[in-house]
């Protein structure tokens, strides 16, 4: 078995999938508009339903769906004839999968869903099938072969299925003006919800944690409220509580280098002017890049009246998890 040639059948595996997608594009067309067409004037939900592997990819073009902004969920079509039927209204479109066409226990359903008045959008492989002929938008998913030797387990045909239904969701999402932001909401729990949403006013220390002294605070009394505060700066403000600069650990340095004495320079003498600060409304995940372009570790927060009114360092946007 070890000398057994694994990688022949795997590549031809690869190769008769990539050729049956590559197909595809030949069939979208009029009804895949019409499906389209269909799901975006939908005022219910997208009813996705199919049996043992047209089931399980059911499930994912389902899950697909609802996460770019078409509200979509699965229904298995033997446990519809038990009750589960209840779920589909006239409002909602049905999309039903079956690479025959003829799986009885999607066929059953077809009369109940017409009965309804919900919109039937098909995907099989044979256009003369019971499927194709009851719905109002067929979409082809036939492949002239499966992967497997035998011609008999679903490989292919799944693929192919995958792919019809990714391009609907994308063709969709498109025609909705779907934003990262949008999906961000559908996604919160996860790491790139959280780089989408959260914004610097979430992480920030703001009050009385923001270090603050004038421009003519003597350079020692600035040292004092850095290192009271710890965030490796602090902020330089006019009488007005206007931003006029910043002093950080990397000013400090370049002052020692020039023998600036520390107990009679003032921080106006030797801060960098204006320096960084950023809006509170921007996300964190800006504020990570801003710090990592010009290689500093904390950002100040400033109002639209350029008064500081906090503070991002680098540790709060790694604990808040956006990398």
């Amino acid at each position: 078995m070890n000398d057994y040639d694994f990688l022949t059948p795997g590549r031809r595996t690869i190769q008769l999938e990539a050729e049956a997608v590559a197909s595809l594009e030949r069939r979208i067309g009029d009804d895949f508009r019409r499906a389209c067409e269909l799901i975006l004037a939908c005022r219910g939900r997208t009813i996705v339903s199919g049996m043992g592997k047209s089931g399980h990819v059911g499930r994912k073009i389902a899950a697909t769906l609802a996460s770019t902004g078409s509200p979509a969920f699965f229904v298995h079509p033997a446990e519809a004839s038990h009750g589960d039927l209840g779920m589909i209204t006239q409002d909602d479109v049905v999309i039903a999968i079956s690479s025959s066409g003829a799986t009885n226990e999607v066929v059953t359903l077809l009369p109940l869903i017409k009965r309804k008045g919900a919109p039937l959008i098909s995907m099989t492989g044979k256009p003369d099938s019971p499927l194709a002929k009851a719905a109002d938008a067929r979409l082809d998913i036939g492949v002239e072969k499966e992967a497997c030797p035998l011609d008999l387990a679903p490989t292919t045909s799944t693929t192919v299925t995958l792919v019809m239904g990714d391009a609907l969701a994308v063709a969709l999402l498109e025609a909705r003006g779907f934003t990262a932001e949008d999906f961000a909401f559908s996604h919160p729990g996860g790491a790139l919800g959280r780089k989408l949403l959260l914004r610097v006013s979430d992480i920030m220390h703001g009050g009385g944690e923001v270090p603050r002294v004038g421009r003519d605070t003597l350079l020692r009394n600035a040292l004092l409220e850095m290192t009271e505060k710890g965030f490796g700066l602090t902020t330089v403000v006019s009488d007005q509580d206007e931003l006029l600069g910043v002093f950080t650990d990397g000013d400090l340095r370049r002052a020692v280098d020039q023998r600036v004495d520390i107990n009679t320079a003032t921080v106006g003498e030797v801060m960098t002017p204006k320096g960084k600060a950023v809006s509170a409304d921007i996300l964190a995940a800006e504020a990570l890049r801003i710090m990592e372009t010009g290689k500093i570790t904390a950002l100040v927060v400033e109002d639209g009246a350029r008064h500081p009114v906090g503070v991002v360092h680098m540790h709060d946007i790694l604990r808040a998890g956006i990398v």
